[in-house]
């Protein structure tokens, strides 16, 4: 039922090995600042995602925006004229400065667990029914754990309706995750 996963796994190493000059990555103070940034830039069309800072990228928050480096000027004006504004924008160069996948995919048999960042949702394969969601030492995540357990996916609330922290954020990324890998 679940072999397409192997597939979608990996097909993001294939792109990651294409280039990497092609890609920058935008470096905010917080999480609200990339929550409202990746909203902005998906909503006006780019080709930007979500994902962990490279190593050598030790301020900010725990989440960059990736970006087709080529539409540096154009997105940087849609973040300036929205008054959000990244303190660094670094230009991928090198592996060392290449963003980390958020996501983390793991087959327990009759559970499929995705891991986004610090947080983690498990679902039963037969019915999806959301049976663990754990992770990150935000206080919104026994809430966010004791509304969604117990759900399929399709009932359960979006995490990002209840959750206001990065682990939420997290969380919601992760929901979507398994969303677009169990859903029709």
């Amino acid at each position: 039922m679940f072999e397409f996963l192997r597939k979608k796994t990996s097909d993001p190493d294939k792109k990651e090995k294409k280039s990497l000059t092609d890609r920058g990555i935008l470096v905010f103070e917080n999480t609200s600042e990339v929550i409202q940034a990746e909203n902005l830039l998906k909503k006006t069309g780019w080709s930007v995602r979500v994902m962990g800072p490279p190593p050598e990228i030790q301020s900010g928050c725990d989440l960059v925006i990736e970006f087709p480096l080529i539409e540096e000027l154009n997105i940087l004006r849609a973040l300036r004229e929205a008054d959000i504004r990244p303190f660094q924008v670094v230009p991928v160069t090198a592996p060392l400065l290449t963003p980390v996948d958020l996501f983390h995919t793991k087959d327990f048999g009759a559970y499929l667990m995705v891991r986004a960042a610090n947080m983690k949702i498990t679902v039963a394969k037969e019915g999806l029914k959301i049976v663990n969601v754990s992770g990150g030492g935000c206080p919104d995540v026994p809430f966010l754990a004791q509304v969604m357990v117990g759900k399929t996916l399709a009932e359960s609330p979006r995490p990002r309706d209840l959750g206001h922290t990065l682990c939420g954020y997290a969380l919601e990324l992760a929901y979507k995750e398994l969303c677009q890998t169990c859903l029709p």
